[in-house]
């Protein structure tokens, strides 16, 4: 990796403007890399820093859950920083699973890692009934957390009241935290402003994963519940020193399955103040995100953790496997980047 220049970029400057120099002392310190100041923030019911992926679902040829290739991955992953795992997300093909499935795979999973990796389990329904039935079950087997996301079926009916009442009742209900999940690439509705700023007030909503990488949206979120007891996390690895810069929490990053290790010395960098270095990194990241969300979705991330040792697996149908030609393309995102 080439060596990081030390003249912070230009717009990070200013953001944090400097005071006259007065003295060498007060220069020094001036001069010294900004890094994220623990201002007084209110005492956190559940503290989501850090890197969290969401975990793919290894299938068989034969369309059943692989639990010993799951297991394998969870064993290496322990090995690497996260703050916790995220499981049925959108990359854990929770849509595909039945109800056994998901109580099951929880289980697993919150038996395989150490009780103080935080587990956020997704338990998002069409209907507000079904949510609350299914977030007191993942929190029977063991879930920190319930990751919700917007139910979208009636996407016409979603209004901000609508979701706030569908949000609150499942809070009012859960006996775990509530984490509002938002990502309109595959719900088509993003959860509004007015609605996050209502439900932040909440007390037993403590934060959102936004995956929509509007970094002003991001920032607006951070700023307008500073002083709730609310965390902002960022959906994707892609858009994570801008989401960090404007005070975001953590992120739930799909490429974590793949290069857990940068993404989280990504992190580090950032609340380091090494900021040229978290820049370079970014950079690398960007075209492997891409590829394994948008581009190719989770076959393609499937197939890139083959290639990093991980168990990727089947994907369970209708999704298909990747072509020839889609594993080369996939491929070159990670080389082109150094990566491979």
């Amino acid at each position: 990796m080439a060596r990081a220049a030390t003249v912070a970029p230009r717009f990070l400057c200013a953001l944090w403007p400097r005071a006259p120099r007065s003295s060498p002392a007060r220069a020094a310190a001036v001069d010294a890399p900004r890094r994220f100041a623990a201002a007084a923030a209110p005492t956190r019911r559940l503290d989501l820093r850090g890197i969290y992926p969401p975990l793919v679902t290894p299938f068989t040829s034969q369309g059943r859950v692989d639990y010993a290739r799951l297991q394998e991955n969870l064993r290496l992953y322990t090995e690497i920083p996260f703050r916790g795992f995220v499981v049925h997300g959108s990359n854990g093909e929770a849509p595909y699973l039945t109800r056994e499935e998901c109580l099951e795979v929880v289980m697993r999973v919150r038996q395989a890692v150490p009780k103080e990796k935080l587990l956020l389990v997704g338990s998002g329904c069409e209907s507000t009934h079904c949510t609350i039935e299914k977030t007191k079950q993942m929190a029977d087997k063991g879930a920190d957390a319930a990751l919700v996301i917007t139910p979208c079926y009636f996407r016409g009916s979603m209004t901000s009241s609508a979701l706030i009442h569908h949000y609150t009742q499942v809070a009012d209900a859960s006996p775990i935290p509530v984490i509002l999940y938002s990502v309109p690439a595959n719900t088509g509705l993003e959860l509004p402003n007015e609605a996050v700023l209502s439900l932040a007030q909440h007390p037993n909503i403590v934060g959102i994963k936004d995956s929509d990488g509007n970094i002003t949206r991001l920032g607006l979120l951070v700023h307008k519940t500073q002083n709730e007891d609310f965390q902002v996390l960022a959906g994707s690895a892609g858009f994570l020193l801008a989401s960090y810069i404007v005070g975001a929490t953590g992120g739930v990053c799909a490429l974590a399955n793949v290069l857990g290790s940068p993404i989280c010395h990504l992190e580090h960098l950032c609340h380091a103040g090494n900021w040229d270095e978290a820049r370079e990194l970014q950079h690398r990241l960007i075209e492997p995100n891409i590829a394994v969300t948008r581009k190719f979705g989770v076959p393609g991330l499937k197939q890139a953790m083959e290639w990093f040792g991980y168990k990727g697996g089947f994907c369970r149908a209708p999704l298909l496997p990747l072509t020839e030609i889609q594993v080369m393309e996939l491929r070159h995102d990670f080389t082109s980047n150094g990566w491979l």
